[in-house]
């Protein structure tokens, strides 16, 4: 008698050997599946970014460019315009902006 109750207690424990297997066999499915689907979730992300991070660098340099324009250009020159026009000192910025203007040219036509 004991020979089939061992039978019986060693089917018993192959078929929850079986299912514990079963279970971790449809777990690790399942994991594959969400990692599947978490990697084309970050994917998808990843594309997303590039054109955000690019609108993002256009859109600094545009602000940079426009704080530089009022900020700083518009100031000066209207300073510029308050300072008397016959004097040595404005004599000496027009003299030299004419030749920086030729020299710029100048490189043009090499």
């Amino acid at each position: 008698m004991s020979s089939s109750a061992t039978t019986a207690d060693e089917l018993g424990a192959a078929g929850t050997e079986e299912s514990v297997m079963q279970t971790v066999a449809d777990a690790m499915t399942n994991a594959s599946k969400t990692a599947s689907a978490h990697a084309a979730k970050v994917t998808q992300a990843v594309s997303d970014a590039g054109p955000l991070a690019l609108q993002s660098v256009s859109r600094a340099a545009y602000t940079g460019a426009y704080f530089v324009a009022y900020a700083v250009v518009y100031p000066v020159v209207f300073g510029v315009h308050l300072l008397p026009q016959q004097n040595a000192i404005m004599k000496g910025f027009r003299d030299g902006g004419r030749a920086a203007k030729d020299a710029v040219d100048a490189r043009g036509r090499e």
